[in-house]
């Protein structure tokens, strides 16, 4: 830590914050190195002269992204503590643990000024009340942004390039799973590949998605796990209209390889806060569609005819259209 004399008898006077932050789970259980270097910034501050009772570990936010504030109490609660004016010095391994948004970045220094708070990383003492110091930490911040700009389209860069020749994995709906060399081959269970292939069988026949699940009364229906204990497991359990819905609207099942069907658009509420919303795109702004990529239980034109059949049956008058049309929403 270069040029401790910035810090004051008024800093010291103060509590020394340390937060703590890694973008992932996966960061938490694999990086452990890095956790026990923040954790250490404590000592850090006890040798730079704060009391070790005022030394306070804000570790609320391990496995929080920093690309946005949403989700991040930890976060929130060191704001809040120095817009109070409680703090002498905040403490992060790097800048970029404390926000990786200009945005967001930008309004904590300037609460930091404005309370004449210390913010201290690995390569130094900072002075928000210094425009030299200003100047250089939001510089720090614009690399930290820009840095996960880049990595990012890395990783989207080379998710499209497996994805356009379909072999980018992505989770599979019910009825298909990985084989040993990792293509996508119909599940081997004849009970799931017969439920499968009711659905389109009874939905041929009556053209209704209510019959369908009707016909479903009494009988189970599988269901692919994703998240959670259950990750990757066969449940079973009732065919719900949402969930044929589901079915019959997946292009999958008619042996297609997508990507880039859906796109998550952000809205900000009256409150402040952001809300994501999955939107289904039209077939000409999908990324990727490659036909005849594995097996299907029906074929394109089925699907595009099982396609234009629930949507007229989504523009009947009367009471049968918001019911029909809450259902789709809900699939």
């Amino acid at each position: 830590m270069n040029r401790p004399s910035k810090i004051s008898r008024s800093h010291l006077g103060r509590s020394a914050l340390i937060y703590i932050r890694q973008s992932s789970l996966a960061q938490v259980r694999d990086n452990t190195e890095s956790t026990a270097r923040q954790y250490a910034l404590a000592e850090e501050a006890v040798a730079l002269g704060w009391d070790r009772g005022q030394v306070q570990v804000i570790d609320a936010d391990l496995g929080r992204s920093g690309r946005s504030t949403q989700g991040r109490d930890g976060y929130r609660d060191l704001v809040a503590q120095v817009c109070l004016g409680e703090v002498g010095a905040i403490f992060g391994l790097e800048i970029s643990r404390l926000a990786r948004s200009t945005a967001d970045l930008s309004r904590l220094l300037e609460l930091a000024r404005l309370t004449d708070t210390l913010v201290i990383d690995g390569d130094g003492v900072y002075d928000l009340t210094d425009f030299n110091d200003r100047i250089l930490l939001g510089l720090k911040g614009t690399m930290s942004e820009a840095e996960l700009h880049l990595l990012a389209g890395r990783l989207q860069g080379a998710k499209r390039a497996a994805a356009a020749r379909g072999e980018l994995r992505t989770p599979l709906p019910v009825g298909y799973i990985y084989d040993d060399e990792g293509r996508c081959v119909m599940d081997p269970d004849a009970e799931v590949q017969a439920a499968i292939a009711d659905v389109f069988t009874t939905f041929t026949a009556t053209g209704s998605g209510y019959a369908t699940v009707a016909a479903f009364a009494g009988r189970r229906f599988p269901l692919r796990a994703y998240g959670g204990a259950w990750a990757g497991q066969l449940r079973w359990g009732r065919l719900t209209h949402a969930r044929a819905l589901g079915v019959l609207n997946n292009p999958a099942y008619a042996g297609a390889y997508v990507y880039g069907r859906y796109t998550t658009k952000r809205r900000v509420q009256p409150d402040g806060s952001v809300k994501s919303t999955i939107t289904l795109l039209p077939r000409s702004d999908w990324a990727v569609l490659i036909h005849e990529h594995h097996d299907g239980f029906i074929n394109w034109t089925d699907h595009l005819a099982i396609e234009a059949k629930l949507a007229t049956n989504r523009t009947n008058a009367g009471a049968r259209l918001l019911s029909d049309v809450r259902c789709e929403v809900v699939g």
